[in-house]
Formats: C-alpha cells, structure tokens, sequence
C-alpha cells in the first residue's frame, strides 16, 4: 500500500530534473527582460513624446495644469473654512472669489498704468538718447576702431556691410487682442471651473483616494503624498506671494520717494517677475531702467531705480527668503534652471510662471513616494544580470525555499 505522504512531484509522478529547473530559470529571466525593455521602450518613448503634446495641446493643458496649482494652493484655506463648518461648495466658491478679486487686484494696479506709462515711449525716445548718447557714442568709436582694424588686417579688400533682410512690421494691437481675446476669455472661464469644482469635491476625493488603497500601508503612503503636496506646495506659494508683495511695497515706496511716476505700477512688476528665480530680476531691473531713462534727465538718476532693485533683490534672496522658506523647501538650482527652460519653450511667460511650483510638486512627490529604483529593477533583479555558463540551476537550499538566485520566486 502507499505511502500517502509521497506525492508526486513532477510531471507523470517523477520529480522535477535539475535541467528543468535550469530550463524554468532561462526562461524567467528572458521574460524580465523582454519586460524590462518594453517598459524602458515605453517609457522613453512617452518621455520623448510628452513635451511636444504638451505643447501642441497648450490651448488645454495650460489653463487645465495652471487652475491644479492655484487650486492646490487654495486648499489651506477651504481646510480652515470647512473646519468652521462651512459647506464645501460655499468654501470653494469663497476661496474662488478671493482669489479673482487679488488677481484682478494686481493686474489693475499693474496693467492700467503700464499702458498709459509705455503709451508715451515715443514721445520720451528723445529723452532716452539724450540720456546714453555717452554710452552711444563711446560704442560708435569702438565699432568704428574694430571696422578699421578690420579693414587693415583683411587680405580680400574691404570688409562688405551684411545684407539684412526686410522685416515686415507686427501686426495691430488691436487685431491681436480681438483675435486672441475669445479663446483667453475661455480659457479663463474654464479655469475657474476647474478650480472651483477641485476645491468643492476635494475633501470627498482625498478620502475616497485613500479609503480606495487595498492595505493600511498604501492609504497611509497616498495620504502623506497628497498631504506634502498641497503642504510644500501652499506653503512656498503663500511665503513667496508674502515676501514679494513686501518686496514690491518696498521698491514701490523707494521711487516715490525718488519721485518716479507709478510707484506701485514698478512695485507691482517686481512682484510679479520676482516669482520667476534668477530671469524675473534681471527683467525687472531692465525695465526699470528703461523708466528711468524715460523720467529723468541724468543718467546715473535714471539708472538709480534698477540698482535699488538689485540691492533689495540681493538682500531679499541671500537673506530673507531662506530664512523664511528654510531647508524644506530646498530646490537645485541647476532643476529651476532646467523647469524654467523646459517651461519656458513648452507654454512661454506662463509656463515660466508655473515652472516652480511645478518642480515643487515633482520634487515633493518622488521625496514622499520613494525615488524609482530603475537602475536596481534593469540590473540587480534579473533583468540584465550577467550570468555564467551554468550558474542556473539553484543549490538544494535555494530549491527547497522556491527563491532562485536572481531575486525572485522560482
């Protein structure tokens, strides 16, 4: 009689040959690797692709991406109002028109003076060479010096002038405006629906995000990405708005006093350029150069305006917004410098906007979920692990165990 306890093993009873199982272990680690290079095709392939989608799809993915980041920002503030009992869709409606009354706010006391200001650009032109006709003519001796010397040092004859092509004139303002205003106007109503509708049904999606995780482990994980986001997120955006409202306060008193016409038209500029890192300075501190040249007659006068700038600017950035920000909110400079450039050439003044927070939310993402180990899953989980001439088969105690030498379950 047999024995119950012999079972058979392998195929017709017999157990399975150590060539079997050397068989079975060639045959997982082909499959890894055709998996491996699939996903990387995949994923290269949709890195390679996704700049130029989000480019040709501007008009969508822009307003779409710019309502998430307002909208994340915002959340703060509804979690403060619905703690007080108030109704999500009353909440997000308030933290909506708060919203839209600041911004229309800023962009009034922005852009009603800048157009009367630069409306009189050609009237002040006579003004502004009178003021760099010294740097003018110290660069017409110089080209003329370099011309000359040219001209001696060239064995063909004299040096021909470049040709320059004709450059047709830009189109009207105004025809620009009203071809373009429809689709702005669009963009901005759906915006705002965006944020709106994100903010009323924000607390019913976090919890059924999280309640939807199949382990305590994973909704735990997914409730501290989605809490660092809107954490790092609100906080840099809400310290960077303070920081650079009391820097344009600042700019905005100085040329008062100095007597600039619309001081917080220039304090409103600084404001705004200051959210881009590095680039926004820069542009403001031209600009107000070029106002100064407009206002006064002397030239170290009107250049005064852009060296306060850039002393407030080195003060506030050296000094104050990391005292203030801290360590958390730490970011490579070489990663703003790349954000601003790849944004930049996706979606132009907007995405340079957007190019900060954007890294922000990256940033913090990868730091709370965990940085993908693609390097241990192509090379170190059998993959692409280099294995010798029969090295497959497993000892008795790998065999015993079911583990297999590469990292998985045989």
């Amino acid at each position: 009689m047999a024995d119950p306890n012999d079972i058979p093993t392998g195929a017709f009873g017999l157990a399975p040959s150590g060539g079997d199982i050397e068989d079975e272990a060639r045959v997982a680690l082909r499959r890894d690797r055709l998996l491996a290079a699939l996903t990387l095709t995949a994923g290269v392939g949709l890195a390679m692709a996704m700049p130029f989608a989000l480019k040709a799809g501007a008009e969508f993915f822009l307003p779409t991406t710019t309502a998430l980041v307002i909208a994340v920002a915002l959340v703060p503030v509804l979690e403060w109002l619905e703690r007080r009992r108030v109704p999500s869709a009353l909440a997000a409606l308030t933290c909506v028109l708060l919203f839209l009354v600041a911004a229309n706010v800023a962009l009034a006391a922005i852009v009603v003076p800048a157009t009367e200001f630069f409306r009189r650009l050609p009237e002040r032109i006579d003004r502004i060479q009178m003021n760099i006709a010294p740097l003018i003519d110290l660069y017409s001796s110089l080209e003329k010096y370099l011309n000359r010397t040219v001209q001696h040092l060239a064995a063909s004859g004299p040096v021909k002038s470049p040709q320059t092509a004709a450059v047709s004139p830009p189109s009207s303002i105004l025809e620009l405006a009203a071809t373009s205003a429809p689709s702005v106007i669009v963009q901005v109503f759906f915006g705002v629906l965006v944020v709106f509708f994100f903010l009323s049904g924000w607390t019913r999606m976090r919890k059924r995000t999280i309640t939807s995780r199949a382990s305590f482990g994973g909704a735990m994980a997914t409730a501290r990405v989605i809490q660092s986001v809107v954490d790092d997120t609100s906080a840099y955006l809400g310290t960077i708005t303070i920081i650079n409202f009391m820097l344009g306060v600042a700019i905005a008193g100085v040329l008062y006093v100095m007597g600039m016409p619309y001081p917080l038209m220039w304090g409103g500029i600084v404001a705004l350029l200051n959210y881009v890192p590095y680039f926004g300075p820069i542009a403001a501190a031209g600009l107000l150069a070029l106002g100064g040249l407009m206002t006064f007659h002397d030239i170290w006068v009107a250049l005064l305006p852009a060296f306060i700038m850039i002393g407030f600017h080195v003060v506030e950035a050296n000094a104050i917004t990391p005292l203030i920000v801290g360590h958390r909110l730490t970011i490579n400079p070489i990663l703003i410098l790349v954000s601003i450039s790849f944004w930049s050439w996706v979606w132009g003044t907007a995405g340079t906007l957007l190019a900060v927070p954007l890294l922000i939310i990256l940033q913090t993402v990868v730091r709370a979920a965990g940085k993908p180990d693609i390097a241990g899953f192509l090379f170190e989980h059998g993959t692409l692990t280099q294995q010798r001439r029969g090295s497959f088969a497993p000892s008795s105690e790998e065999a015993e165990t079911g583990v297999d030498r590469v990292g998985g379950v045989a």
